[in-house]
């Protein structure tokens, strides 16, 4: 015989976690650029594939 359980509250529950529910409202904004350090290190290690050729082996 099933028992009867009392329906649970509304989701109006109190998160334990001050910073939830800040952070579930919170939303993504648009990213930024890529640095330039970072854009020169991608263009060097790009030019490095392309110009390096592999020693031969004899």
């Amino acid at each position: 015989m099933p028992q009867f359980t009392s329906p649970r509250p509304a989701l109006n529950l109190k998160p334990r976690n001050p910073w939830v529910a800040p952070a579930a409202r919170r939303k993504a904004g648009a990213h930024q650029p890529a640095a330039p350090r970072q854009t020169d290190r991608r263009e060097l290690a790009r030019q490095l594939r392309e110009f390096w050729t592999p020693p031969r082996s004899t």
